[in-house]
């Protein structure tokens, strides 16, 4: 289960940290902008990796989302963050990140200042059974097909045209 009380920072539109709350109130309906990365992983074939999001979830349970995602900890730079995130979720460490884009994220619920990478990866990809319900490489077509079925996150649906429009 997600801990309600972990400390996330408060930031503003440029990832300045203007002060703290807790998980349970970023994801509560405060809108209080927290940051976050997502690591967009590609395998030379140009298909993308996504992770399955387990039911337990507060946000988004059961959908197909990008490779990596998650919050940044009080204290920690984007790039610790990705790095902790990527090993954490794939067990994946031998990657180059490139930074791809930062832009503000909202839905209903929460606000997120979403730091966007992309990095090749042909290695193993080796999903946490603790924190994900697996996960593959999907072709465009199958993301295509996909798209505004409910089946993936919408935040990853629009941070994909956004980011790889070209790809799609």
């Amino acid at each position: 289960m997600d801990n309600l009380n972990e400390i996330f920072p408060i930031v503003n539109e440029h990832g300045e940290v203007t002060g703290s709350a807790t998980r349970g109130e970023c994801h509560g309906g405060t809108k209080l902008l927290h940051p976050v990365v997502h690591l967009h992983v590609f395998n030379s074939n140009g298909d993308v990796y996504l992770q399955k999001r387990p039911e337990w979830k507060d946000i988004q349970p059961g959908k197909w989302d990008t490779a990596v995602g998650g919050h940044i900890a009080y204290g920690e730079t984007p790039e610790e963050a990705l790095r902790r995130e990527a090993s954490e979720e794939l067990d994946l460490t031998d990657f180059v990140p490139e930074f791809v884009d930062m832009y503000v994220f909202e839905s209903t619920r929460e606000r997120e200042l979403v730091y966007v990478n992309r990095a090749i990866c042909n290695s193993e990809i080796r999903p946490s059974a603790e924190e994900l319900d697996g996960g593959r490489f999907w072709t465009m077509q199958e993301i295509r097909e996909a798209i505004g079925k409910g089946i993936l996150t919408p935040n990853f649906e629009s941070e994909f045209r956004r980011c790889f429009a070209s790809c799609i």
